[in-house]
């Protein structure tokens, strides 16, 4: 039987908690009846909404009532008297750089209920020498105000959390300058005041083994110039870069938080994710999409202001004559699933002000990716629908209802009331390639066995599964791709034809000389 956390330690997080929540100015929504997601004052971030690098709160200078002292001039004194200590342990970690050990494995293995908390200038460094600085899967631990730096993890891995444990509260601390990621994530997992910056790999990467993590918040946070080593060039088509990345997560809100100057994508959820409300941030200057969200489901996505991502990504596909539609919001094949719970039955974009991006919104389907497909490179993963791959084969997949739930589906993706500017000042002038909205699917040509050959797919999510726009309004000079890459519409065709988009917009055209 574990001990409860001292009065203390409990008062300790109770007072960090309340100094993050008062540093930000997003709402907390809830569910209303209906099920979708209801608040009370969300709005764009005014100013920047979470400028922690470099001044997070600092933690209590001396040290809380019954707290074990950890002491810097002892190297490996916070391993020993972890390890030393029972369950609910408060340990105050004194000014200084605190050391781990001499081996890749000397690490902190937190018992259920610990808490960590550093005076002012309380540095856990790992020296280039150790993987990892937390470890195990000890439930409601705590670590605040605190620098952790210079660990070693593998691709892939992370320092604080290492195994997912459940229940952590991660509070004002700086994580930097470690490689891997600097922080992964379990279940119910609270991130808030955190300065996450210049790591390997991402700033956080929340996987966890099993039926995935569920009920996560991450608020109030800095997260910059992650991707240090910049992964997706050093193996081309891995997927794992950025400054988060979520998978399997059910369940997040992700709001307040200043997310720029990454390498990669800001926000990644990357394979049945759902259930993500994704409000009030900051998200401007990453090399690529603002948020990439990809064979996942039901998704909020307000009151965001979105600037000046994908210039990298969408340059560098522009040099070698790619078309591909480059957005700073990137929905490959992710869309609405009633059928799956959560706050809201659809993709929901709005209230967003998205400003001198490369382009806007791409909505994609690759019509070769589904569950059990070689091309599916969510190995041996299948849909929320179809949790047994084996299923996904002929002469079952050719009819319904395997035909439609065997496939990751972007559907019911309801785009409106939503600011979007493309000022050639800043993109420049790149005909063809920036400033575009899209729609599309590839033809379908792989396997040899799969139901979905030639242009069902694009007929499909071009007409009939409910992807639209309306209500929006544009400045500067937009063009729009429906159902494949080298189909592109002018305004008046995007708005008129068979399948008219963007009802109710205004359209303000760039005058700029030379574009």
């Amino acid at each position: 039987m574990t001990r409860p956390r001292s009065v203390a330690a409990a008062a300790l997080l109770a007072l960090a908690l309340l100094v993050v929540a008062a540093c930000s100015s997003a709402p907390t929504a809830v569910p209303d009846q209906g099920g979708t997601v209801a608040t009370s004052a969300s709005a764009l971030p005014s100013g920047i909404p979470a400028a922690v690098c470099g001044r997070t709160e600092p933690g209590p200078a001396g040290a809380p009532p019954g707290a074990v002292v950890i002491d810097p001039a002892v190297p490996g004194d916070l391993v020993a008297k972890t390890d030393a200590s029972p369950p609910g342990t408060t340990f105050w970690l004194a000014a200084g750089v605190h050391t781990l050990g001499t081996h890749e494995y000397d690490q902190v293995a937190p018992k259920t209920g610990d808490v960590f908390t550093g005076a002012p200038g309380a540095i856990v460094d790992g020296k280039g020498l150790n993987n990892y600085a937390f470890v195990e899967t000890a439930e409601n631990v705590t670590i605040s105000h605190l620098t952790i730096r210079g660990f070693n993890p593998p691709q892939d891995q992370g320092v604080v959390n290492h195994d997912s444990g459940n229940g952590w509260t991660i509070v004002a601390n700086t994580i930097e300058d470690n490689q891997g990621a600097g922080l992964m994530a379990g279940a119910r997992q609270q991130v808030r005041g955190n300065c996450l910056r210049n790591n390997g790999q991402y700033g956080l990467n929340a996987y966890q083994p099993g039926n995935g993590i569920t009920g996560m918040v991450v608020e109030g946070n800095e997260i910059t110039g992650n991707n240090t080593q910049d992964w997706e060039h050093k193996v081309p088509g891995c997927g794992c870069s950025g400054g988060m990345k979520f998978w399997s997560v059910n369940g997040a809100d992700v709001r307040g938080n200043w997310i720029h100057d990454n390498r990669g994508p800001g926000i990644w959820a990357d394979t049945n994710n759902n259930d993500f409300l994704i409000e009030g941030n900051l998200v401007e200057n990453n090399d690529s999409e603002a948020l990439f969200y990809e064979t996942s489901y039901n998704l909020v996505l307000r009151d965001n202001l979105i600037r000046r991502n994908a210039m990298v990504a969408g340059k560098e596909k522009a040099d070698q004559q790619d078309s591909f539609p480059i957005g700073a919001v990137y929905l490959s094949e992710s869309g609405g699933e009633p059928r799956i719970p959560a706050r809201t039955d659809k993709i929901d974009i709005y209230g967003n002000r998205f400003e001198d991006n490369w382009s806007g919104i791409t909505a994609w389907e690759n019509s070769d990716r589904f569950c059990n497909s070689p091309a599916n490179t969510s190995t041996g993963v299948c849909t929320l629908l179809v949790p047994d791959v084996e299923k996904c084969v002929q002469p079952g997949i050719a009819t319904p209802p395997l035909y439609g739930d065997c496939r990751w589906k972007t559907q019911n993706v309801d785009v409106h009331d939503n600011t979007f500017v493309a000022d050639t000042a800043v993109i420049g002038c790149a005909p063809g390639y920036a400033s575009r909205m899209a729609v599309l699917a590839n033809y379908g040509t792989y396997p040899d066995w799969s139901p979905y050959h030639g242009e069902v797919i694009q007929t499909a999510i071009s007409t009939t599964q409910n992807v639209g726009w309306r209500s929006n309004t544009y400045q500067g000079s937009w063009t729009f791709v429906v159902a494949a890459v080298d189909k592109t519409e002018s305004v008046t065709q995007w708005q008129g034809g068979p399948d008219p988009r963007d009802q109710g917009s205004t359209f303000t055209p760039d005058t700029a000389a030379g574009c």
